[in-house]
């Protein structure tokens, strides 16, 4: 009798081993976060084997546990990976994943992508997606600029008001697209499926800081405007970001214009330093230099390194800055000093050829 309860102890064990053994490993190859599905693009190198593609998912982010996802690499039986570019999310299981892989499912193999850079004008996006649909650049501009299509992404959206049909504005949906690859999915996807990838992409972004926003003293629209600038100016870090919104503030707090010229280049949709005479004179709201306050509406496509710099702009008394040819800025309390650091920092005939 003592040996058989010695036995059903020693089999109870391992039955209780091995499944807690199953249990992690059954969860180590679960989703990362079944909430969570947002498009995440992996491309599969040819000759890649089971095991280097359990890395390649792993850094990006898709794998829950590296060893149990080796382990069902080894076990799993894929035999016919199939090199491609794949979309998928942090809510696939890893088995999930190498089954798409092994198959080749066109279901998750992305069939085009599409980026809004940042600091994109919104004819530079139309570009960009005329070069990977079948849509011209001026047909998607239509389709954006189209102001019922426009009311209708305003009941959708929340941070989309009226405030882009002013008729000072001269494209409703400039700044909305958030910069991002976005990776399309359809065989024969429309402009207005695509847009709405970038808007809900905006969305999650402004949504994560609705209530800041909303303590600000900024509507969205004129928040926004605010960050398409200072992304214009060429922020480099959220702390250059922060700084610039601040003296762009000071400046508004002061009845002061923006003075900013990256407002000009946008009325002539153009990037360049060397603006004309005849362009800085522009009666468009849009001209910073001239018009006391915000202008219309965005510039460009704004990143969050802009959106957080404004939300958390700096207490500065400065009331200028000024990027010199090697991408510093030179901030300023007074006209004086700031034109010393022009004079100081000055682009040259070759850095206008570079820039």
């Amino acid at each position: 009798m003592g040996k058989l309860k010695a036995l059903f102890i020693v089999l109870l064990i391992v039955v209780l081993a091995f499944s807690a053994g199953l249990f992690v490993y059954l969860n180590g190859i679960g989703a990362v976060d079944p909430d969570d599905d947002e498009n995440i693009s992996v491309t599969i190198p040819n000759g890649s084997g089971a095991s280097s593609i359990v890395a390649i998912l792993d850094d990006a982010g898709l794998v829950k546990n590296s060893t149990m996802a080796k382990i069902n690499a080894r076990i799993g039986g894929y035999n016919t990976l199939q090199a491609n570019t794949y979309v998928f999310s942090k809510s696939m299981t890893l088995p999930e994943m190498m089954k798409a892989i092994n198959e080749g499912d066109f279901q998750y193999v992305s069939k085009t992508a599409f980026r809004v850079a940042e600091g994109y004008r919104l004819t530079q996006c139309a570009a960009a997606l005329a070069e990977v649909t079948p849509y011209t650049a001026d047909e998607v501009m239509a389709k954006w600029d189209d102001k019922d299509y426009v009311r209708e992404l305003i009941d959708k959206y929340w941070f989309l008001t009226d405030d882009v049909l002013d008729d000072n504005v001269m494209h409703p949906l400039e700044g909305y697209l958030f910069p991002d690859t976005y990776f399309i999915m359809d065989d024969e996807p429309t402009i207005e499926i695509i847009t709405e990838l970038a808007l809900d992409r905006m969305d999650a972004v402004l949504t994560e800081r609705k209530s800041e926003i909303e303590q600000s003293k900024f509507s969205v629209h004129e928040f926004l405007t605010l960050a398409s600038i200072v992304t214009k100016e060429g922020c480099a870090t959220e702390e250059d970001a922060a700084h610039i919104a601040g003296v762009f503030i000071n400046r508004m707090n002061e009845g002061m214009s923006l003075g900013s010229d990256v407002t000009v280049c946008y009325i002539f949709d153009e990037d360049r330093v060397d603006l004309k005479v005849s362009q800085l004179e522009s009666d468009s709201p849009y001209n910073a230099r001239k018009v006391t306050g915000m202008i219309p509406g965005p510039i460009c496509a704004v990143p969050e390194i802009a959106i957080d710099g404004v939300l958390n702009y700096a207490d500065t008394d400065d009331l200028f800055f000024y990027a010199g040819p090697d991408g510093t800025i030179y901030y300023a309390k007074s006209n004086e000093e700031h034109e010393k650091n022009v004079a100081d920092h000055p682009w040259t005939e070759e850095d206008l050829a570079n820039q």
